[in-house]
């Protein structure tokens, strides 16, 4: 049923995949030959007048690095058994898990949450943002 699983993380966020993780395994493991995506988002700056206060090239020292932490968080957390791909991602979290979503071709998203504050139901987290736009089915695993 669903063979390809995008699972998006933060790599600085536990409750993001402690959950999350053994069950988007999980469903990896129902099917034969199931694949995992691991996704992680750098945001971006957004205003220009932010990157000035960078030094040059740092949202790419930024990207390899999270790149190589997102590889090693794979291959500590991801049975050899499961085929697994790490993708790092930059720009809006929701947008970009959306678009991975689509450019990956996957079946089925399954992403952690906090229970939600005040200020969530108001504004919306990445994970109902991402309930409400994604053409795939959302799994979202309480935290």
């Amino acid at each position: 049923m669903f063979k390809t699983i995008l699972l998006p993380i933060d790599l600085s966020t536990e409750h993001s995949w402690l959950k999350a993780l053994p069950a988007a395994l999980q469903l990896c493991q129902l099917e034969d030959g199931g694949v995992l995506h691991v996704a992680t988002v750098v945001p971006d700056f957004g205003m220009s007048v932010v990157s000035s206060f960078f030094e040059a090239g740092f949202e790419e020292k930024a990207l390899h690095k999270v790149g190589e932490e997102l590889a090693g968080w794979v291959s500590e957390k991801v049975p050899t058994s499961v085929e697994a791909h790490p993708h790092v991602l930059h720009g809006r979290v929701y947008e970009q898990i959306i678009e991975a979503a689509e450019r990956l071709n996957v079946d089925a998203i399954v992403m952690g949450s906090h229970r939600p504050e005040l200020s969530d139901y108001l504004l919306g987290p990445n994970a109902a943002r991402v309930v409400r736009h994604a053409n795939q089915s959302v799994m979202v695993i309480r935290g």
